[in-house]
């Protein structure tokens, strides 16, 4: 009998999941048999196409595997047939032909998920100031005259001017090409979208249309997350979002963290070029399907701007982000950026638009957490806030009127349901809230897509087309925080036995126990447990996050913050009580802690919709004081400390005045009563 070490080792993204399989088993077999979230309708007969994956080549020292060219079987008729008759994107493979035949790294994009992910990165709903860069202007324009000769692009320049002030207007060569036609169209009266920013360049005209156009002008607010993106397709003239959608960034079939994406490309030269062309490609797509959503021509699309964190920053430019990986982390640009969409294959929106990038901070806080600053103005405050922008890599800053200072934490992707046993991105069907009896110790759990808890009249029914599918981010934490204030797990993380918990849901695996959530393995479903490795994955992010915001405290001279704005996905649908419980942020009063939504994302909209905003993010960013964790000396202390739940050292007295949590130590050979007695840690 072969050696199960033996077999190719497949992993899936976004998804996480691994495994070994047998050689020639196919990519639709192996991810039924690992549980991963891969669409077939057709029941592998090559027709439906549902099962598509994209396989990537290279060193993975992530994963810790080297996918090899022939890690997968060849392209074979069925596939080629496909391709011949719907066409396959570029990389594409179909899963239930493509055979497993060495370690490889399979990504299953969106539209290939049985349950699509739900972008939580919504834009909130607060008016904009409108003073955007680009502008319409409707102009008559002076027919040619034999006798005064001068071109037609000359005469528009001078309406502009006569009529709107608008100084010497230039163009592309490309409007230039359209420009005579929709003069005489229009009868010599035309609309025309300027754009003057605020560097004071010269204006330049992006497209015209005949007659009075009112047909709208529209921007994209793009948040370019690591993990996810998402974009808002927003009116120029009234600020409102007419459309908003996202998907899943798909650089991470090359590594699921920011530092895994930097040693792809050191590990494997020219790299850059593969993620950069991933990035730009789900933008285009992106935009494209905004404008679809939204009933408008993509024409009509003439602005963008972007934040992202400084590899993604990088990475979307064509730059080789390895600086980024080694101190002293030094950017190739720092300063904000205004450039051509087309110079970053934004191909799918007018061809003439303008992007604008938002400055980044530092070498490790990038313009992501510039945006998150501008929505939240901490240096507005005459509190101290604390502002924590939670996803793969969080971005914290602290500040009031006197100094704002920011830093970004690495706290990868277990918040974002990764690397979790029975985690999943945000889709209907994933748990994402869970509320444990303290008596019982039984369970009860709400699913996305559904509106009763589990234990409701009415839950089966209602969630007979979604399923019980796996846990996201917010189930997650939500769940180790209810299992700490059941008693389920002590403050070091570990999970009691049923003996020492009271409840045969602590089941034990190996040498350490699980807590079953969910088990519908009798009607073919998954099993929902929290395992201790999921414990020490929540751990390990939550202390990371937790050591970055005491580092900015330390800075600051602070004990305590005055109020605490979480931001980004988890700021909506995380409690926060939970996150307290937890040990994500410090001890502070619970009516202290609101959300900000999708900070990041709001700021890219008040950027795109006023050219004043922009002026005051890039004065801004030079007021800002930036801490590198990687370098400080006491981050890794304080990471230690802020292992515990909540914490070894601090006393949480505002937590601990609403939550009474229990006393328990299930060190090995301990009953669960324990006392005060804590595991000695190794520092």
């Amino acid at each position: 009998m072969s050696d199960p070490n033996d077999q190719p080792l497949v992993i899936f993204t976004p998804s996480g999941k691994r495994g070994r399989v047998a050689p020639g088993t196919t990519v639709l077999a192996a991810a039924r048999q690992l549980g991963v979230d891969l669409d077939s309708v057709c029941g592998g007969r090559g027709i439906c196409s549902k099962c598509q994956i994209t396989p990537s080549y290279g060193q993975f020292s992530k994963h810790g595997v080297t996918v090899h060219e022939d890690a997968l079987s060849e392209w074979n008729k069925v596939e080629q047939r496909y391709d011949d008759k719907r066409g396959l994107k570029q990389g594409r493979r179909l899963g239930c032909q493509a055979c497993i035949q060495r370690d490889v790294v399979l990504d299953v994009p969106p539209e290939s998920q049985v349950h699509r992910q739900v972008i939580r990165k919504s834009a909130d709903t607060r008016p904009m100031v409108m003073d955007p860069a680009t502008r319409l202007y409707f102009v008559e324009v002076a027919e040619p005259d034999m006798h005064e000769p001068s071109g037609d692009f000359e005469r528009l320049a001078t309406a502009l001017k006569e009529q709107w002030k608008v100084e010497a207007v230039t163009a592309d060569p490309s409007f230039l090409a359209k420009l005579q036609g929709v003069l005489r169209k229009g009868d010599w009266q035309v609309t025309v979208a300027v754009h003057a920013d605020h560097t004071g360049a010269t204006p330049r005209v992006l497209d015209i249309w005949p007659g009075l156009h009112e047909g709208g002008l529209f921007g994209l607010a793009i948040d370019l997350g690591s993990t996810t993106i998402a974009a808002h397709l927003t009116d120029l003239e009234t600020g409102e979002v007419k459309a908003a959608s996202g998907l899943m960034n798909p650089q991470i079939r090359f590594g699921e963290d920011l530092m895994s994406r930097v040693s792809y490309v050191m590990m494997n030269p020219g790299g850059e070029k593969e993620l950069t062309a991933a990035v730009r490609g789900a933008l285009a797509d992106l935009a494209k399907a905004l404008a679809k959503e939204a009933g408008i021509s993509p024409d009509l699309i003439v602005e963008a701007t972007i934040v992202c964190n400084p590899v993604m920053h990088h990475l979307l430019l064509g730059i080789d982000p390895t600086e980024l990986g080694q101190a002293p982390f030094a950017l190739a640009l720092s300063e904000a950026l205004s450039l051509p969409a087309g110079d970053l294959d934004l191909t799918t929106i007018n061809t003439r638009a303008r992007t604008y990038i938002l400055p980044c901070i530092a070498g490790h806080v990038g313009a992501d957490a510039a945006a998150v600053s501008l929505a939240t103005a901490p240096e507005m405050s005459d509190e101290l806030m604390l502002v924590i922008d939670v996803g793969t890599n969080a971005e914290i800053l602290l500040g009031d009127k006197s100094r704002v200072l920011a830093c970004s934490s690495p706290t990868g992707p277990a918040f974002e349901g990764a690397q979790i046993s029975s985690g999943q991105r945000a889709a209907p069907g994933a748990i994402e809230r869970v509320e444990i009896n303290p008596e019982t110790k039984e369970p009860r759990f709400r699913v996305i897509g559904v509106d009763h808890w589990s234990d409701e009249d009415g839950f089966a029914a209602a969630a007979a087309s979604t399923g019980v599918t796996g846990i996201c981010g917010s189930g997650i934490i939500e769940a180790v925080a209810e299992m700490r204030m059941a008693g389920l797990i002590d403050p070091s993380g570990l999970i009691g036995s049923a003996e020492q918990t009271g409840t045969a849901r602590c089941e034990a695996e190996g040498r350490t126990h699980s807590y079953v959530i969910y088990d519908g393995t009798d009607e073919g479903g998954p099993k929902v447990s929290v395992t201790q490795g999921d414990i020490r994955a929540i751990q390990l992010a939550k202390s990371a996050l937790y050591a970055g915001a005491q580092l900015l405290m330390d800075e600051r001279g602070a004990e305590k913050v005055d109020r605490i704005v979480l931001a980004g996905a988890f700021g909506a649908h995380i409690s926060p009580k939970h996150a307290m419980v937890l040990g994500m942020i410090p001890d502070a009063p619970l009516d202290k802690v609101t959300s900000a939504g999708n900070a990041a994302g709001t700021g890219a909209r008040m950027a795109l919709c006023s050219v004043a905003a922009r002026r005051q993010i890039e004065t801004g960013v030079g007021k800002i004081t930036k801490i590198e964790t990687a370098i400080a000396p006491r981050f890794q202390e304080h990471f230690v400390a802020a292992n515990a739940i909540p914490h070894a050292t601090a006393p949480f007295p505002e937590l601990s005045s609403v939550v009474n949590l229990p006393t328990v130590s299930f060190n090995t050979g301990g009953d669960g009563s324990g006392g005060n007695r804590r595991r000695r840690r190794r520092g």
